[in-house]
């Protein structure tokens, strides 16, 4: 299973990348390497202000190309497994009333 390292530097980018569309949520992982709808994937994450990574596992669910249209940097959306909402607990805390602004992300 490839894997992928992820490391978020502020709040606003982890915004940006959250999928909390996602049942047990997911994140927007900016690449320019090719994947393939449910492929699976290992992401090591460093949340912004965290002493340790987060390793989880998840399928592509998402696939922005190279060029789109809509200016957002080329990557794909990981949904996270059912195992993995500790995490997308962890994210929501971090995030709060963020979550509520309606600030574009990078998938919606």
């Amino acid at each position: 299973m490839q894997e992928l390292l992820v490391d978020f530097e502020d709040i606003d980018e982890l915004y940006r990348s959250y999928m909390p569309y996602q049942k047990s949520g997911g994140l927007f992982v900016q690449t320019n390497s090719r994947y393939e709808m449910g492929q699976a994937l290992t992401l090591r994450i460093t949340l912004p202000d965290a002493l340790e990574e987060d390793v989880v596992t998840g399928k592509v669910v998402w696939i922005t190309p190279q060029g789109a249209q809509n200016s957002n940097p080329p990557g794909v959306g990981v949904g996270f497994e059912a195992e993995d909402e500790l995490l997308n607990d962890k994210i929501v805390k971090i995030l709060g009333t963020k979550l509520n602004s309606g600030k574009p992300t990078y998938t919606m």
